[in-house]
């Protein structure tokens, strides 16, 4: 199949815009989209029946088979490289991680440790639970922009202490976009006898996944991203030793009835965007699963080198830090500061109609792009000439 600009019509967006930013919270296909409709439809025909005996219930489906819940994770799980019983579904990866932080008994003294890569919105539930227990916070600062894969695994595995409670590891930085070694974070860590939760918000559907392989006690990531589900969506991995101690953020009906059942039900929701998660996925497949992840590589590859290129900045990773996001230096001229961040990302927005991330990050503004199947060498030139004029 042919990537680029003439597969737009399989998402509805905007055809004037020029959208570079996929990964913050995910376009949904035309047709899974209307697979979502569909199925909400099903569900309102006969409510009760579908939500507490086809979805979920205390016996077993009315057909003596999986629920429907456990249905689509297994497909999920089948994708991800986990067991269907080791997976549950949440919201988005914030939800999982709350999870995790509020299941791990605490006292002061105990330590939590991340990186200065953590997502903004997980280091304010780290901060809050260590506020809360009096356990302290520990930030593993990783060289930035010059990165190197041993260093970042070598100062992780450093900052654990037998204090060390939990250590939140990223697979693709949200911000700098940067892919850890993280099979080898992981291993590290564990070697020391912490435990460890990555956050893979923005993997699935960007690299190739195997959660088992990777070894951590838990693993959360979004469906919602790149891997085209209706939002919001998302998964939690779970090693089965720590399943029967870890509760999600809302206690329900499912208390004590194990994991996975607790998790599948914590009261009444649309379930909509987990069950059609593997509309998500087939649609990825229908594409060609690894060409896509191979252009949307190569795209963004080719943007980092482009860009740097005609701003006149440093580039200063290797390929193999690189998905199908990267994070570029802007020039000088833009700015230093999350105002001037924001003022570039509104401006882009709402005098060129380009949806990009930008941030400001170690004295400079960067932008973020997002590679996906509908955007082309054409877009990334179209950023380059707007973004660099003031």
């Amino acid at each position: 199949m042919e990537f680029g600009r003439s597969l737009l019509a399989l998402w509805p967006l905007d055809p004037a815009a020029t959208y570079l930013n996929h990964g913050t919270v995910g376009v949904v296909p035309v047709r899974v989209a209307e697979a979502q409709q569909v199925l909400r439809a099903g569900i309102e025909r006969h409510p009760a029946k579908f939500m507490l005996r086809d979805l979920w219930t205390f016996t077993g489906s009315a057909t003596g088979g999986p629920t429907l819940m456990r249905q689509a994770a297994a497909e999920v799980a089948a994708f991800v490289g986990a067991r269907g019983d080791d997976l549950v579904f949440v919201d988005n990866t914030s939800a999982g991680v709350n999870a995790v932080l509020r299941s791990t008994l605490l006292a002061p003294g105990d330590e939590l440790v991340v990186t200065d890569h953590l997502y903004g919105g997980l280091l304010t539930a780290v901060n809050y639970i260590a506020r809360t227990t009096g356990a302290t916070v520990r930030v593993v600062e990783i060289p930035y922009p010059a990165f190197d894969a041993a260093v970042a695994v070598e100062r992780i595995a450093s900052a654990v202490t037998p204090r060390t409670k939990l250590v939140i590891a990223d697979h693709i930085a949200a911000e700098s976009a940067i892919v850890f070694p993280i099979a080898d974070i992981v291993r590290a860590c564990k070697a020391k006898g912490a435990t460890v939760l990555v956050d893979g918000a923005h993997v699935p559907g960007a690299l190739p996944l195997d959660v088992a392989a990777i070894g951590a006690d838990y693993y959360v990531a979004n469906l919602h991203k790149w891997a085209m589900a209706p939002r919001s969506s998302a998964f939690m991995v779970v090693a089965p030793e720590h399943q029967s101690s870890l509760h999600p953020p809302v206690v329900s009906w499912g208390l004590d009835q194990g994991f996975t059942q607790e998790f599948d039900w914590v009261g009444t929701r649309d379930p909509s965007p987990w069950l059609c998660a593997p509309d998500g996925i087939r649609f990825l497949h229908d594409l060609g699963y690894d060409a896509l992840r191979t252009y949307n590589h190569d795209l963004a590859w080719h943007a980092a080198q482009y860009l740097t290129g005609q701003w006149g900045t440093a580039l200063q990773i290797d390929e193999s830090a690189v998905g199908c996001m990267v994070s570029v230096m802007t020039p000088e001229s833009i700015g230093t500061t999350k105002a001037d961040a924001v003022r570039l990302r509104d401006r882009l927005l709402f005098e060129h109609n380009i949806e990009v991330q930008v941030h400001a990050r170690a004295g400079r503004v960067w932008v973020r792009i997002s590679a996906q199947a509908y955007n082309d060498r054409a877009d990334i030139e179209r950023l380059s000439l707007h973004a660099s004029c003031n």
